[in-house]
């Protein structure tokens, strides 16, 4: 699947650094733009932008003005941020075809997944096909996993395993489901080639992902995020 982009519009460029970053470690392409000339210039001059990430209160051309203009001949997601936790604002947004309103400051993990659920909701993001828990991201489709950013090469088994964890976060696995989940019920070997998979899974993943999975004692595992 193509990556989606991303335009980030805000005048304060440690805060666009900030929201970059994040939005490339899950896998989208980060536009940047400091005003809202810039971003209008830049909506209609790049194809196919997702969504617009927009801070309100901008020099020349503030987020009312730039959303207002987009609006006037596209429907884009648009997450408005703003300073400013005012009722009045976040109405105005909303009747200007705002599809999120974010106050600062904010978790940017919480705005990913605003943007992830935005893009589901408009079909943009296929959720079958990429999965996320934590540092770690999975892309079916293209059968790759990355922790924060960066490939990691696992065999088909361990990428299934894998799969099954993350897809049930926050669930205690027995050996016994992981086997007839990820090996099939036609599987008769011995159920310790779980426990083989698994550290091998810890060792590729590294200290940040594979300290994620956690053994279950006289049970199993379990992937949970820290």
């Amino acid at each position: 699947m193509d990556r989606l982009k991303i335009l980030v519009v805000d005048d304060e460029s440690r805060m666009r650094k900030l929201v970059r970053d994040f939005l490339v470690k899950s896998s989208f392409d980060v536009i940047e733009a400091g005003n809202g000339e810039e971003a209008v210039d830049i909506f209609y001059r790049e194809k196919n932008i997702a969504l617009i990430v927009l801070d309100i209160m901008m020099p020349r051309m503030d987020g009312w003005q730039v959303c207002r203009e987009i609006r006037s001949c596209s429907k884009v997601p648009i997450i408005m941020l703003t300073a400013r936790s005012d009722e009045r604002d976040e109405l105005q947004g909303f009747e200007l075809g705002v599809d999120e309103y974010i106050s600062k400051p904010f978790s940017p993990k919480i705005l990913v997944a605003r943007i992830e659920a935005i893009l589901r909701r408009t079909n943009r993001l296929d959720w079958d096909e990429i999965l996320s828990c934590g540092c770690i991201q999975i892309n079916k489709a293209a059968h790759q996993v990355l922790i924060d950013g960066e490939v990691v090469e696992l065999s088909y088994k361990e990428f299934e395993l894998l799969t099954y964890f993350v897809e049930n976060e926050g669930i205690a696995l027995s050996r016994e489901k992981i086997l007839n989940n990820v090996w099939n019920y036609d599987y008769f070997g011995d159920a310790r080639t779980i426990d083989t998979h698994v550290k091998k899974l810890r060792s590729k993943l590294g200290p940040k992902g594979g300290d994620m999975i956690k053994t279950i004692w006289g049970m199993g595992y379990k992937l949970e995020v820290e």
